[in-house]
């Protein structure tokens, strides 16, 4: 996973490979997307996943396929809407697909067991080994589950990660979440509340430097900043839909960082409040 980055609006990585697929819906509204959705394929290889996926006579897509070996493929743009969330709500949001990008990993999903077997859907057997007994958070009874590779997991964090630093992203959910009743995926298998705690909940600076002090972990040396952008929003929340506070910050105004979170400084001008990392210096 080194060498791991975002390019407009692509990944470049030594284990990642583009396949274009032009099912999406254009281009992101503002400060969109700020969701991650994650899935698994359902499918028996990353490729069979990406020939449906690229299927024009399939109407579904996604953003990024993750392989068991941390092998990704990339069919749409981070910045273009692809068709990976159909019917879905969560928080009062209706039709995911417009806020969020899709992440499928390969995985068989549920399984069923047959005098003693493990068996997908699509007929293919699985050792004991490689399955999960366990019952999902949408149901009530036991069931078979295909577990994910280590490789796989490391992956997803690390991409989730570029796309919090990249984007607006908030928020990681389960198709589960978006569409429960409807759609099972990630399933019991995947540590979804860990990779949330991970990537949106840790400190990473802190956690990496050891850094000590300050609110959130924030360095003592990290006491002052610079507004580099010609007008900066400074806003009641870390997240591009946190209220105003007051009127954007012109270039050069001086600022006392007091706090950092998932890519956002809180600041002391005149009112306390959250601004984009990207677009200061700090000092």
């Amino acid at each position: 996973m080194t060498g791991l980055k975002i390019t407009d609006h692509v990944l470049e990585g030594e284990n990642v490979e583009i396949v274009p697929c032009d099912k999406d819906s254009g281009i992101f509204n503002s400060g969109l997307p700020d969701t991650v959705v994650i899935h698994y394929t359902a499918a028996g290889s990353i490729s069979s996943a990406v020939r449906t996926l690229t299927d024009p006579q399939v109407k579904a897509s996604a953003h990024l396929v993750i392989g068991r070996e941390g092998e990704i493929m990339q069919l749409v743009p981070f910045n273009k809407i692809a068709w990976h969330a159909g019917k879905s709500e969560y928080q009062g949001r209706k039709g995911m697909n417009h806020y969020s990008i899709g992440i499928e990993l390969d995985n068989a999903g549920r399984l069923s067991r047959l005098e003693g077997e493990y068996v997908s859907w699509f007929g293919r057997k699985y050792l004991s080994t490689h399955v999960m007994a366990a019952t999902h958070k949408n149901e009530s009874k036991n069931g078979y589950w295909h577990l994910y590779s280590e490789e796989q997991i490391d992956c997803v964090q690390r991409v989730c990660e570029l796309l919090r630093d990249r984007y607006e992203i908030n928020t990681i959910v389960g198709h589960d979440d978006i569409a429960p009743g409807r759609k099972t995926d990630p399933g019991p298998a995947f540590p979804l509340d860990k990779l949330r705690q991970r990537v949106l909940e840790t400190d990473r600076q802190s956690d990496e430097d050891g850094v000590q002090g300050g609110e959130e972990g924030m360095s003592p040396a990290k006491q002052h900043a610079i507004v580099t952008a010609s007008a900066l929003n400074i806003r009641s929340t870390p997240s591009a839909s946190g209220d105003l506070v007051m009127d954007p910050l012109p270039q050069g105004t001086d600022l006392q960082v007091i706090g950092e979170k998932h890519g956002w400084l809180k600041v002391n001008v005149v009112k306390t409040g959250w601004v984009k990392k990207n677009f200061v210096r700090t000092m």
